[in-house]
């Protein structure tokens, strides 16, 4: 079985858009909701807003890498749903990740496991 399990009911889509919270980028849309079990889920949509087929499927696959990378760090028991905007496919997957990290930590649901570096001021977090 995948570790990485997608949302495909539109009820479950509808339930996040109605319920969770949400936070907004100009390359991405996050809604998170928490749910009664310990698996974590996510789904990708793509309006007709955001150019052709050629156009929404550089969408998907650049906010589903940045997904990928940030996996391990996400905390478990939630839904949620990425929702590309009208600059997504133009911008480098660099800045998608950037901007899905905001809006995880924005959200509580990104745990921090960086290193811990000493400094000459002391103790500093790097992420």
């Amino acid at each position: 079985m995948s570790k990485y399990i997608t949302v495909k009911d539109n009820r479950e889509f509808s339930l996040a858009y109605r319920r969770g919270k949400s936070c907004v980028s100009p390359v991405l849309v996050t809604y998170a909701l928490k749910t009664k079990g310990n698996t974590l889920r996510y789904g990708i949509t793509t309006g007709k807003k955001v150019g052709n087929a050629v156009k929404r499927s550089r969408a998907r696959r650049v906010i589903r890498a940045s997904y990928y990378q940030l996996f391990d760090r996400i905390k478990p028991g939630y839904i949620i749903i990425f929702v590309a905007r009208g600059k997504t496919p133009y911008v480098k997957s660099q800045v998608v990740c950037k901007a899905m990290k905001q809006h995880l930590k924005t959200l509580g649901i990104l745990e921090h496991r960086g290193k811990d570096v000493k400094n000459e001021k002391g103790t500093a977090r790097i992420d």
